[in-house]
C-alpha cells in the first residue's frame, strides 16, 4: 500500500494552477499555428539580378555595356527571363580556356544575337537572332554554336550583328 501511495504522490495532479498551465500552453500553440499559417508569404525572388558590367567596345567604335558573367552559375542562369535587352547591352560570358562552348535559349524569353571568340577576343562564330525556347522540359531545347573554339560569348538583342556589321575574324574590344 506504502509503493501505491508513494507512486500516487509521485504523480502531478492536475489542480487549478496545472489546469491553466496547460490552457495557456494550448493558447500559445494556437497562436504560434496562426502566425505561422497566416503570415505574409517570403518575398518572391528576383529573376532578373544584374551583374556587374564591363564596356565591349565593337570594331566600328560602338560600344556596350555588358553584364559579366564569370562563375558556372552566372553562366548558367545567363539572360534567362530578361523581357528586354536594349540595343546597346548584352552578356559576356568570359571562359577559363579555350573549349567549344554551346548555348541554349531555355527560360530566356527574348532572341539574342551570339558571338563567339578566341583569347585574342577576335570573332570565330556567330549565330543571328536564335529564338527563345518556350519548351518546359529543358532536353527539348536545341543548342547553338560550339563548333569552334572559343574563350568568351557575348550576348546581343537579336539583330545588333547585323546593324553593328559584325563579321567572322573581327576583333572586340574589352
Amino acid at each position: 500500500m506504502r509503493r501505491l501511495l508513494r507512486f500516487k504522490a509521485r504523480q502531478p495532479a492536475v489542480t487549478g494552477s496545472g489546469m491553466q498551465c496547460m490552457r495557456n500552453a494550448v493558447q500559445l500553440l494556437a497562436l504560434l499555428l496562426s502566425l505561422v499559417c497566416c503570415a505574409a508569404p517570403p518575398p518572391p525572388v528576383d529573376p532578373v539580378q544584374r551583374l556587374p558590367t564591363s564596356i565591349v567596345t565593337l570594331p566600328n567604335g560602338s560600344t556596350v555595356e555588358a553584364e559579366l558573367a564569370l562563375t558556372p552559375e552566372q553562366q548558367a542562369r545567363g539572360l534567362m527571363y530578361r523581357e528586354h535587352l536594349p540595343d546597346d547591352e548584352g552578356m559576356l560570358f568570359v571562359g577559363d580556356r579555350s573549349a567549344p562552348r554551346s548555348f541554349w535559349m531555355y527560360r530566356c524569353r527574348i532572341p539574342l544575337d551570339m558571338i563567339w571568340m578566341d583569347g585574342a577576343h577576335r570573332i570565330v562564330e556567330i549565330v543571328r537572332s536564335a529564338p527563345p525556347c518556350t519548351d518546359v522540359n529543358p532536353r527539348n531545347c536545341p543548342s547553338y554554336g560550339g563548333t569552334v573554339n572559343s574563350v568568351y560569348v557575348l550576348e546581343l538583342a537579336a539583330g545588333q550583328v547585323d546593324a553593328q556589321g559584325l563579321r567572322i575574324g573581327d576583333r572586340i574590344g574589352f
